[in-house]
């Protein structure tokens, strides 16, 4: 870093003794635009003055707003510059635990574009369909597979995402702990794997589809390096993104690749790397053979749950296991691939569980956007109940009716409460209940 950074290495150095910037992310289809210093490169991006404790505040578990590092909110200019969202697009979050950038597209997408967002370790993809529920979309897939196994949907994707696993040099100083982990081994590892990742997921993007390649790390081996070795194995273009010189993010190019880097003495952020390569050609709309594996809930069971969602004629309502799911009615093609092709965890909204000849509402309905709070009991709670219902406590709170009621905070839903004669089931899932005093 000092033979690359030059006379800006001891800049470079002095920064990474400071604190890390706190910066979150809004969901605009929860909160209006709350309090913090704007990141210009990301219209729903926010700074915060100092480190709040986000386990203690309920608007973060109502999805109000994501946790994220300000330099990985970039993906929003590339995504801007190189898509077009006046149309639905399908679009592949490869690596995508624990969500980050997989709820930041959910935001930049046309609402009835598709977005697979996968990862391959199993219990990373449940914390990334725990936050991708609590973002509360219908048009989004969680998957769990190996990156070869989309090799299954050639010619599938309009838009590719690999945030590659690597080396972590850029998250040193908010991540001290990865210091730990790094060695020249490492990074040479790393590189190899990245390599593989992009090699395996490439047939799956449409010919004039868009591939964004991202890491934290500042190792050429694992940045400009694979993008100059992958240029030599197939046909592809890189673009030019605009980033305003204000904001202080370095231009890279080799004699093939053209990438952008943040660095941490230049800008209010960790470090971060993305390139965006155009895949060459036409696309020719091939088609996917799979099975209709998909089965429907009777009539008695889809006329309840209708009431508790908007626009019910624009979703397709299925089964999934004992739940009943929905999503965009558009999507539904692509669902049926997704189950013939992938391993699933997450499709849609979980709209409720038939249980016992009842329908019990389920969790991720609470949180959803497409929730009809006018057909459901409400109650509202202040910060101190909230806390009460997030770690599962018994609760003090009264309704005039018995039956399922939302626990809303703010405006935004929570989860569910029972209320029954003389007593109140807190239904809150136990394994997100907050463990913190």
């Amino acid at each position: 870093m000092k033979s690359r950074l030059g006379s800006s290495y001891p800049a470079f150095l002095d920064s990474l003794q400071e604190p890390a910037p706190v910066s979150i992310r809004y969901n605009i289809r929860k909160l209006a635009r709350p309090p913090g210093n704007e990141i210009p490169w990301c219209k729903t991006g926010r700074y915060l003055d100092e480190r709040p404790s986000f386990t203690l505040d309920p608007l973060f578990h109502a999805g109000g707003y994501y946790v994220q590092e300000a330099s990985s909110m970039l993906l929003e200019q590339a995504v801007r510059q190189t898509c077009d969202l006046t149309k639905p697009l399908i679009a592949l979050d490869l690596c995508a635990a624990p969500g980050g950038k997989s709820t930041h597209l959910l935001s930049l997408l046309p609402q009835d574009s598709l977005l697979i967002s996968n990862e391959v370790i199993r219990s990373r993809a449940s914390v990334l369909t725990e936050n991708i529920e609590k973002w509360g979309c219908d048009n989004v897939i969680v998957t769990n597979n190996d990156p070869s196994d989309f090799g299954r949907l050639p010619e599938f994707f309009d838009l590719i995402l690999i945030d590659a696993p690597c080396s972590g040099e850029g998250l040193f100083r908010k991540e001290p702990e990865s210091i730990e982990e790094w060695s020249p081994k490492n990074v040479e590892w790393c590189s190899l794997r990245q390599r593989r990742i992009i090699s395996d997921v490439w047939s799956s993007l449409k010919p004039g589809g868009a591939m964004i390649y991202s890491t934290c790390t500042y190792s050429e081996k694992e940045n400009l390096e694979n993008l100059d070795w992958f240029a030599g194995q197939q046909a592809l273009k890189f673009e030019n993104i605009a980033l305003d010189p204000d904001w202080g993010v370095s231009a890279l190019s080799t004699k093939s690749a053209t990438a952008y880097q943040a660095f941490p003495h230049c800008l209010k952020g960790e470090g971060f790397f993305f390139s965006v390569v155009r895949k060459s050609g036409n696309a020719v709309g091939k088609k996917i053979r799979t099975k209709d594996t998909l089965r429907y809930p009777a009539k008695a069971e889809l006329s309840t749950v209708l009431n508790w969602v908007h626009e019910p004629e624009s979703r397709l309502f299925f089964l999934y296991d004992q739940q009943i799911r929905m999503i965009h009615d558009t999507l539904q093609d692509f669902l049926r691939i997704a189950l013939g092709k992938l391993h699933v965890v997450h499709a849609g909204i979980a709209v409720g569980e038939i249980m016992k000849n009842r329908i019990v509402p389920d969790h991720g309905l609470a949180l959803s956007t497409a929730l009809n709070k006018s057909n459901l009991s409400t109650i509202s709670v202040d910060t101190a109940q909230a806390l009460d219902y997030l770690r599962k406590n018994s609760l003090n709170l009264t309704s005039p009716q018995t039956g399922f009621h939302i626990v809303e905070f703010q405006g935004l839903g929570l989860g569910w409460v029972n209320m029954l004669a003389g007593r109140i089931n807190n239904l809150y899932p136990s394994g997100r209940r907050i463990l913190m005093k």
